[in-house]
């Protein structure tokens, strides 16, 4: 990218800035720019995965001297420090492809972005919001989930196939599409397409389209093998989440990581579950008031978030 940034660019690398402040609320705002051009979206992925490189710079690499612009007479401090900010990050996206520090094969998504990898082999990572992903250039077939979701869509090859390893499981698949979850101490796995072998060294589980497994981390009991519409699975990928009893505090992840929204369970509901369908709106109100409906719960505002009780 060259160093005078084009208004979309600019416009991306204030969105960023703006979201790093804990009180930045305007989503609403976000998506509306997003579906303003097919085009937004690369180009924010394209500067927020520059500001993750970024940060694993070594300590010893000092960043080059950027010139802040003045500050005018009537703008405020804080209007001033996002154009020094915004300046900063333009100078450095400009020799982003002389920086040899940053780990490009851990592709890390804050709560809300969705990112799409294409790997060597054909192969595609859909990742949804706060989630962490690693690839090995020297393993084209082997990804790791080591947090969040992403749906995985396999090229078949013949005696090569690809593995998937989260928390101490392997996913082995011959060539498919399916969703994995990593939650705390437990794994979600299901198939849209094709066959995957659940560790097929220790439990042995074969899962078709149309099946699924959720395994809690330590539990010696084969794994249940379950059925779920096979139109659902991966469902986030259009704003789309369904539910099965799942309880309120599964909902309330599921709904930070792929949409943002930061929402609490009262103690008085962390024992009510949750069975239908959320649609991601754009207007994120809508959406929690959907879900209290639907729960049979009451929704407050709380800070930037909401919280649910009985």
């Amino acid at each position: 990218m060259r160093p005078d940034a084009s208004p979309a660019e600019a416009r991306a690398i204030d969105w960023l800035i703006r979201q790093r402040d804990p009180a930045f609320d305007d989503w609403d705002g976000f998506a509306d720019w997003l579906d303003e051009d097919s085009e937004h979206a690369a180009i924010y992925d394209a500067v927020a995965s520059l500001d993750q490189d970024l940060d694993g710079l070594p300590p010893m690499v000092k960043p080059l001297p950027i010139m802040a612009p003045a500050m005018p007479r009537h703008q405020t401090r804080r209007a001033w420090f996002g154009s020094a900010m915004a300046a900063a990050l333009v100078a450095v996206i400009g020799v982003s492809t002389l920086n040899p520090f940053g780990n490009s094969n851990r592709i890390q998504t804050a709560a809300g972005e969705h990112r799409t990898i294409e790997l060597v082999d054909g192969s595609r990572i859909e990742i949804n919001g706060g989630s962490v992903v690693e690839i090995d250039k020297d393993r084209p077939r082997f990804a790791r989930l080591e947090t969040g979701e992403a749906m995985f869509h396999v090229v078949h090859r013949n005696n090569d196939p690809f593995v998937v390893e989260t928390g101490n499981d392997r996913i082995v698949d011959l060539g498919t599409a399916f969703n994995v979850v990593r939650r705390e101490r437990q794994t979600s796995v299901a198939v849209s397409e094709g066959i995957v072998l659940y560790n097929p060294d220790r439990d042995k589980v074969r899962l078709v389209a149309g099946k699924a497994i959720e395994v809690r981390d330590g539990d010696r009991q084969t794994p249940i093998v379950q059925d779920v519409d096979v139109t659902s699975i991966g469902g986030w990928r259009t704003g789309l989440l369904v539910y099965n009893d799942a309880p309120l505090a599964v909902v309330a992840e599921d709904l930070k990581r792929t949409a943002g929204m930061d929402v609490h369970i009262a103690p008085t509901a962390v024992d009510l579950s949750f069975r239908g369908a959320l649609i991601i709106d754009a207007d994120r109100n809508r959406t929690i008031a959907d879900l209290a409906a639907l729960s049979g719960t009451k929704v407050q505002r709380q800070g930037n978030g909401w919280i649910l009780t009985r």
